[in-house]
């Protein structure tokens, strides 16, 4: 299995990412796609005991997760935001995944960190889109190596990339939503506000299904660290 990290000026989080990715078994290769960071992120991912394949990717998720799974050995390859992490027994989950070739790809079951009523709404959402056959990316989605170069990898757009990959493997092939559940972070949540980035999400859900260009899209989007 490889694991692609993209990674833009994650320096506070890159670090804690690799420690947790140290601890997977079985030990997967781990690649860190940087897209230009400005900080240290590429120094602290060089420097890490885990030795990950640290490359340079052209700017945006898709294409850094693209240019990662281009450079990757694995059979499986699974996209990780820094922010978020794996459940317990993951790997051995995965691993179980491999060795069932039908399996397309898949993510895994999703909690929101923090406590509180919103976070478990939000979870539960979450739940309830990916039982109607949509996920994203924070969710630590999946795909068989030879299903994702069938399809193209991830399409270069700025938004939405992580929904189109979902719906593509879904087409091809069984997926499989794995239990856990992997946690990530709420600091979009917190940094710009419930409101603010509840309401730009479904904006921007529901102008894409419209057929709005995902470059308009994106600047509902900005990036947060």
């Amino acid at each position: 299995m490889s694991v692609i990290v993209p990674a833009l000026d994650e320096e506070a989080l890159i670090g804690r990412a690799l420690d947790h990715l140290a601890a997977l078994r079985p030990r997967p290769e781990v690649i860190v796609a940087d897209g230009g960071s400005s900080d240290a992120t590429r120094a602290v991912a060089r420097t890490h005991p885990l030795r990950p394949v640290v490359i340079a990717a052209p700017r945006g998720r898709a294409r850094q997760m693209n240019a990662g799974a281009a450079a990757a050995r694995g059979e499986l390859l699974l996209f990780l935001h820094a922010d978020t992490r794996l459940p317990p027994g993951a790997g051995a989950a995965l691993a179980a995944v491999a060795r069932r070739p039908r399996i397309v790809g898949g993510n895994f079951a999703l909690r929101f960190e923090g406590r509180g009523a919103f976070p478990r709404a939000l979870g539960a959402w979450y739940a309830a889109q990916d039982r109607l056959g949509t996920h994203y990316g924070d969710s630590a989605m999946f795909a068989r190596a030879r299903a994702f170069r069938a399809l193209g990898g991830f399409p270069d757009i700025p938004v939405m990339e992580d929904f189109e990959l979902a719906r593509a493997l879904r087409r091809l092939g069984p997926t499989r939503r794995l239990p856990g559940p992997a946690v990530t972070s709420g600091r979009r949540w917190r940094r710009l506000g419930v409101g603010r980035s509840l309401r730009a999400w479904v904006l921007i859900r529901t102008r894409y299904g419209m057929g709005v260009p995902p470059e308009r899209l994106a600047r509902m989007y900005p990036p947060v660290r």
